[in-house]
């Protein structure tokens, strides 16, 4: 094997030129505009770019479309990069992700050699040296020492659960706690794990770009505290002004009985949660604290776990979420585009078009179709919303409890309970996907537009196409159902559009004399 790199080629003593990989996930959303922050040239590869329109940082970035199983837009990716951040790492459970995931690192590997990168960060997972693992852990050591055995120098980031507003890990904690003053858990709960926070581990992201020489090893990195599982439930529990929380043990809850009970008392559904539970059934903590020669930790010290909730839950509650986990989780059902209008491409395709004309102006009632959801609601008939995404969650779905990140501004690709933003012309057009577990594909579409007379006509369209018998049978059975559901989801936007409009302003104070 040929010397490894030991240097960055840079064009100033600041500027790194870096490609982000998985820029649409948790972590990667986040590094990105760090990257860019820090002086930084910054180009993101994503698989549907998309998604990224809409983030506040798109126009900092160039965004290049690519697939980490498409080697030849792997190579013009890393064409005149410096580092590549390798951030991608599959949570699904079909019985080959392991082996695209080793496909996905040998391409990365190939692309950064062909391009003479002088570095790779790749962020793995916290496990133990000895023993078994959960085929998600192992298939993330496995991806480290592919990239580690490459030409190019790389620095394997290994961490705990990750916390931060918006993350799956805090997410599966907080939601645990808030609803079960009792709970009873798998035995692994009380094995030894060192969480840390988000703003920690972009420090560590960011600081690899700019270090002196490539060391070609993994790192360790953690927060402060080494606590158990169940101490970290019951310390989000105290911050969040909870009552104490029991915990009972059960040494029979296997992963996939653990994970079908977080997917019913959780957002994230079974095939999330059951990694995530798997990950933390042998010790996760850092066994060495190399990292701290090349990189100190912040100045302010690394964030304890306590700050670490205090801090994503005042996120939460000032609205200030940069990313979510469920905008970073691919979904596992079909995920094709609304076939163009009118000829459908040929398919059989079922419809609810309505339209309504209302005296609110196009922004007010554009303000009111993109606040569409969540905590928000749907307009129309909450119980009949509520059902479907109970009877969703029961199917192995993703249901309706994943919100929405922000209570008034969407992105394309994000999540919205159990639809997705295919695509948004702010202020004209809203299409949602649907992620439910139907026998076909749907989506959910409002257009806003203008008229001659000073009024708005807001046209509101479902679209569904069948799959077989049991999709035409699907159809017609929620057929009376949508007369009531979106009907009254047409009426209940248009009055509140000019409910908005009828406001009076509020009264300004007379300056002081």
């Amino acid at each position: 094997m040929p010397a490894k790199r030991t240097s960055l080629v840079r064009r100033d003593h600041s500027q790194v030129r870096c490609l982000v990989t998985g820029a649409t996930g948790y972590v990667g959303g986040r590094l990105a505009p760090r990257l860019v922050a820090a002086g930084h040239q910054v180009r993101v590869l994503a698989r549907t770019p998309e998604k990224l329109r809409d983030v506040p940082w798109a126009a900092d970035v160039e965004v290049v479309p690519g697939d980490l199983s498409d080697l030849d837009s792997l190579r013009a990716a890393c064409k005149d990069v410096d580092v590549v951040y390798y951030l991608v790492h599959s949570m699904s459970s079909d019985a080959d992700f392991a082996a695209t995931e080793r496909r996905s690192a040998a391409n990365v590997a190939r692309a950064a050699e062909e391009a003479k990168v002088c570095r790779i960060v790749y962020l793995g997972g916290l496990h133990p040296g000895q023993g078994e693992l959960s085929e998600h852990l192992a298939s993330r050591a496995e991806v480290g020492n592919i990239l580690l055995d490459s030409d190019v120098p790389a620095m394997v980031l290994q961490a705990g659960p990750v916390i931060g507003s918006g993350s799956a890990s805090f997410e599966m904690i907080r939601h645990l706690a808030n609803r079960l003053p009792v709970m009873t858990t798998p035995k692994w709960v009380r094995n030894r794990i060192q969480p840390i926070a988000v703003r920690d581990v972009l420090h560590y992201l960011v600081a690899c770009a700019t270090l002196d020489y490539s060391p070609n090893r993994t790192f360790d990195i953690g927060g402060p505290d080494v606590i158990t599982y169940a101490d970290m439930m019951k310390e989000y529990a105290e911050v969040a002004g909870l009552s104490r929380r029991r915990i009972l043990a059960l040494p029979v809850l296997t992963p996939r009985l653990a994970s079908l009970w977080v997917g019913l008392v959780t957002p994230l559904p079974p095939r999330l949660a059951r990694p995530l539970i798997e990950s933390v059934q042998c010790d996760a903590i850092a066994y060495e604290r190399d990292i701290d020669v090349l990189i100190p930790p912040p100045a302010e010290g690394l964030t304890s776990y306590r700050n670490a909730v205090q801090l994503a839950l005042r996120r939460m509650s000032d609205n200030e979420i940069e990313t979510h986990w469920a905008n970073a989780t691919v979904p596992s059902i079909p995920s094709d585009p609304l076939p163009s209008d009118p000829d459908w491409a040929g398919e059989t395709v079922y419809t609810d078009i309505r339209s309504r004309d209302c005296a609110a102006s196009p922004d007010m009632v554009w303000d009111v179709v993109e606040s569409i959801g969540g905590e928000n609601g749907w307009y129309s008939f909450p119980l009949a919303w509520s059902v479907r995404g109970w009877i969703d969650r029961m199917a192995g779905g993703v249901g309706a409890r994943r919100g929405r990140r922000d209570p008034r501004r969407l992105n394309t690709g994000e999540a919205l309970d159990f639809w997705r933003v295919e695509r948004l012309d702010r202020p004209n057009l809203l299409r949602l996907r649907a992620e439910m577990r139907v026998p076909g594909r749907a989506w959910l579409e409002f257009r806003v537009a203008a008229l001659p007379d000073g009024r708005t006509r807001i046209d509101q369209r479902a679209v569904f196409f069948p799959r077989g018998l049991a999709g035409r049978s699907y159809w017609y059975s929620v057929l009376p159902f949508h007369g009531i559901v979106f009907r009254g989801m047409l009426e209940n936007i248009a009055s509140k559009a000019e409910r908005m409009g009828t406001r009076p302003a509020p009264e300004v104070p007379a300056a002081a004399s």
